[in-house]
């Protein structure tokens, strides 16, 4: 008797792409704009969140999905700033999917929001296969992990609509090519926004608070036109 292939992951797949677009419909009619927030693990994901409320404090009002394999750590760090943090615990998930976001987001109260920032696992494999309803993929990438990232872990950097690279303060102390990783990041995705910024000496945050903004007004004014149309 031959085997019987059972399309598994394809199933999986397109079961979180259905509960991704219910996710989706809920963030725009809130007028929400949502980020998914990739990066190995210490890349620096939620010292860009810290100084990301910082930055925009008085400006934006924000809210954090946190998503880790153990503890409540990051979540209670974000707590801190005085946003909402909701922490998703995976037991051993190596990502986040559209189903837990679905749960998580009735802990937050989303007409009190412009930006929602969903903090992935620390994974630079998994992550980027799953869709959560967020608008943008931002992927950061650390000079400390070195340049050859976007040739070892090319969907990533395919799927990431930006891509922040941090900690170029370390740049004098380490060896990393930036342009290396710019050149092969337009290769595997030529649309893609680059910003370099240091999260210790605040470094280029200047411009990814200015592009976070305008992506957020981009979702104000899409809610906008549908409501006079």
């Amino acid at each position: 008797m031959g085997q019987i292939e059972v399309p598994v992951v394809r199933n999986i797949l397109q079961a979180n792409e259905r509960l991704a677009a219910s996710n989706r419909r809920r963030f725009q009619e809130a007028g929400i704009y949502v980020i998914n927030l990739m990066s190995s693990p210490g890349a620096g994901k939620t010292s860009l969140l810290e100084k990301t409320i910082d930055g925009l404090a008085g400006q934006l009002r924000m809210a954090v999905i946190e998503g880790d394999i153990q503890s409540s750590h990051d979540a209670e760090r974000i707590r801190t700033k005085g946003v909402q943090a909701v922490q998703i615990n995976t037991e051993g998930g190596c990502h986040l999917d559209a189903n837990m976001i679905q749960i998580a987001v009735e802990s937050l109260e989303l007409e009190n929001l412009d930006v929602l920032i969903i903090e992935n696992v620390g994974n630079l494999v998994c992550p980027a296969e799953f869709d959560l309803g967020e608008h943008d993929k931002v992927m950061i990438l650390s000079v400390t992990e070195g340049d050859d990232k976007p040739l070892k872990y090319p969907l990533m950097f395919q799927l990431s609509s930006v891509l922040v690279i941090n900690k170029v303060d370390l740049l004098p102390y380490i060896h990393c090519d930036v342009q290396l990783i710019r050149e092969r990041t337009r290769q595997l995705n030529g649309n893609q926004e680059i910003f370099e910024v240091s999260c210790t000496s605040g470094s280029g945050m200047d411009l990814w608070l200015e592009w976070l903004k305008k992506k957020v007004q981009g979702v104000k004014d899409q809610l906008s036109r549908q409501g006079e149309a």
